[in-house]
């Protein structure tokens, strides 16, 4: 234990001092090179950084999970992502670059008005407060309290042991993200971004050579002729991920996370330019096609592992897993790269989060005559009330029956899609109203809440009764159907008088695109249908 503790320590501590020895000199004290890295970021920061922000431990736990509980359709978010990821790339950041563009509401308030760009800005950080920052901490407990075998170790019960782990990282978050805002944390991701790759990798690699005796491929037959039903990436109708919801809400889900959570884009608003953007988007969207590997295969392993003696909870798969296979003088750099992980994405959170309030809020109605130092300071002092606001609720997160990844994807449906369809529309449409995107946000909302949460006489409203028992991701792609055709009439008898310019470019940055992103675009869409075909066989035989 001690080494694993000194060999955490020691890896963490020299990413963090790397990361500010070669960012001492950058500018942190403008809201630009505080909150977007004075849009300087090249390609493969923008990867690593986009990679990390997003692979955190409700990622490595549970998807895992799901592997756990399930089987391989969960893959669903990972492979997808790569097929959105194009999208974005060649979609929305162009858009996004040529008016530079500090935060997503700023589009919503140019398209549509200064009270829509609130309310989305409101609803972004309720998703954060409530839901993000607290799921990134609960979930980043489970997974090093596992590793470190804090229960155990210090003979405590399981919620105990959240709330001390909790508590630590959102402490050394707070010191982390305020050392050096966005360019620190993308370059502390780079550096964890290797380490999390090799250390992903490590873990099924040790899995299955423990289940096969020190035979790779020996564990890897083991595991597919005990459970060839697990390696199902179709699913069934009752699993978390029916593969149906690929072509309905899961592909809205995917792009509105790569294209429009500021927490993710803004890796890539901070780009140098629009080549460099789209090269991080690309070679992001290459690494997630290999996923599965590490974030749901994992899981199954775990399955065949403790099968005689199952977990209490699915969620805790993975971190025991690592604990069973991985040598003791790998878990401290394995635990230090999760953390690292963990940081990644909590600290994204914060930094958006800030961003959004100070930018939208404090600097145009508090107080219009900040300077950019008065605002960084400012931000730092709202992190910090985030960050303790946050540790206060992740414990009380309840364990859902689908999983944790599944319980966070439902909850986020509050506001994830509602937005995406602003987005969207209004990027294809000049005519859809302000009053229209309020009401269709309202709408979206409402409706979405009463399919998920029980009620009495819920039976009686037969819609709303057959909707309520399809799957939630169902439930988003009816409802942006519905919203899409609401917002299209009202803009056709009813047309706002000032039109959005999307062509006017403001040369913030420079927008040539990347001359290799259609041929790598192509490359990455058939390598998704082969990882598709590969698995759906093993579905079908199952």
């Amino acid at each position: 234990m001690l080494l694993t503790i000194v060999s955490f320590v020691g890896f963490t501590a020299l990413v963090l001092g790397i990361s500010y020895y070669l960012t001492r000199k950058n500018d942190t004290t403008s809201q630009e090179g505080y909150f977007l890295a004075g849009r300087g970021l090249t390609g493969w920061v923008i990867a690593a950084s986009l990679l990390l922000t997003n692979l955190s431990t409700e990622q490595m736990v549970g998807l895992n999970g799901q592997g756990y509980m399930f089987n391989m359709s969960g893959m669903g978010y990972e492979v997808g992502a790569s097929l959105a990821l194009i999208i974005v790339a060649f979609f929305f950041l162009p858009r996004y670059l040529k008016k530079g563009y500090a935060t997503i509401p700023d589009f919503i308030g140019e398209r549509y008005d200064a009270t829509t760009k609130q309310i989305v800005n409101f609803l972004f950080l309720a998703g954060y407060v409530l839901i993000l920052l607290p799921t990134v901490l609960y979930s980043g407990a489970i997974g090093m309290g596992g590793i470190f075998d804090i229960m155990g170790t210090f003979n405590i019960d399981y919620m105990t042991s959240i709330i001390i782990v909790v508590v630590a990282i959102g402490i050394l978050g707070v010191i982390y993200s305020l050392a050096g805002g966005l360019r620190i944390m993308a370059v502390a991701d780079t550096l964890n971004g290797i380490g999390l790759i090799i250390g992903g990798l490590m873990i099924p690699i040790f899995a299955l050579f423990y289940v096969g005796g020190g035979d790779l491929l020996g564990g890897l037959n083991t595991i597919i002729d005990a459970h060839p039903e697990k390696f199902n990436a179709i699913g069934k109708a009752g699993d978390p991920v029916p593969f149906l919801t690929m072509f309905t809400g899961m592909f809205l889900v995917n792009l509105f996370y790569w294209g429009c959570n500021q927490t993710i884009i803004q890796r890539a608003l901070a780009a140098k330019n629009l080549k460099e953007g789209q090269k991080g988007l690309l070679f992001a969207a290459i690494f997630k096609l290999f996923g599965p590997l590490y974030l749901i295969i994992p899981g199954i392993v775990a399955f065949h592992i403790f099968q005689d003696n199952p977990l209490q909870h699915g969620d805790m798969a993975y971190p025991m897993l690592v604990n069973k296979v991985l040598p003791f003088y790998l878990k401290g750099f394995f635990a230090a790269v999760l953390f690292g992980a963990i940081l990644s994405s909590f600290n994204a959170a914060l930094n958006s989060t800030s961003a959004l309030f100070m930018l939208n809020i404090y600097k145009p109605y508090v107080k219009p005559d900040a300077t950019d130092k008065q605002v960084v300071i400012a931000g730092k002092v709202v992190a910090i009330i985030l960050a303790v606001f946050s540790m206060c609720v992740a414990p009380l997160i309840a364990k859902a029956p689908s999983g944790l990844f599944n319980y966070l994807q439902m909850v986020n449906g509050f506001y994830n899609v509602p937005i995406f369809t602003l987005i969207i529309f209004g990027m294809l449409n000049k005519t859809a109203p302000a009053w229209s995107a309020k009401i269709t946000l309202f709408f979206f909302i409402i409706v979405y809440g009463l399919t998920q949460i029980p009620f009495a006489g819920k039976e009686m409203l037969p819609l709303l009764g057959w909707m309520s028992s399809i799957h939630f991701l169902h439930v988003m792609a009816i409802l942006f159907v519905i919203a899409i055709a609401f917002m299209y009439l009202s803009g056709k008898f009813a047309p706002a008088q000032n039109t959005y310019d999307d062509a006017k470019d403001l040369h913030v940055v420079d927008t040539t695109p990347w001359n290799k992103a259609v041929v790598t675009s192509v490359a990455i869409v058939l390598c998704v249908f082969a990882v598709y075909v590969i698995f759906s066989k093993f579905g079908i035989a199952a």
